[in-house]
């Protein structure tokens, strides 16, 4: 499955991807279908199909993409008004594409989500 997901070929750069950062463990780029002026997914280059998969040995990866995506907050001034980070785990949650991803969002209001 891994060779057919998109984030595995956009991680191992074997498709495009409007690149905002990347490191040994993960890549971050613009979403192709933004909800928000700023969305940005970070990925994890090791394929992990969703959050109910993730191991005990994936702790300190996800704790990186949550760091990855602070510093990227800042990086596009989000900070002092705030910023949405989501992450969707199956379909009715609204998980598209079979790979764990975090989004930061931001750049305007994005509304109650209660």
């Amino acid at each position: 499955m891994a060779d057919e997901c998109i984030f595995c070929k956009i991680a191992s750069g074997k498709s495009p991807a409007n690149i905002e950062y990347q490191d040994k463990d993960m890549v971050a780029f613009w979403d192709v279908n933004p909800k928000a002026k700023i969305h940005i997914l970070i990925v994890p280059k090791k394929h992990i199909s969703s959050v109910v998969t993730l191991e005990r040995t994936d702790e300190k990866l996800v704790g990186e993409m949550v760091l990855a995506a602070r510093q990227l907050a800042r990086d596009k001034g989000l900070e002092d008004d705030g910023y949405r980070l989501v992450i969707n785990a199956g379909k009715h949650a609204g998980q598209v594409v079979e790979h764990l991803h975090l989004h930061l969002m931001g750049g305007g209001p994005l509304g109650s989500m209660g």
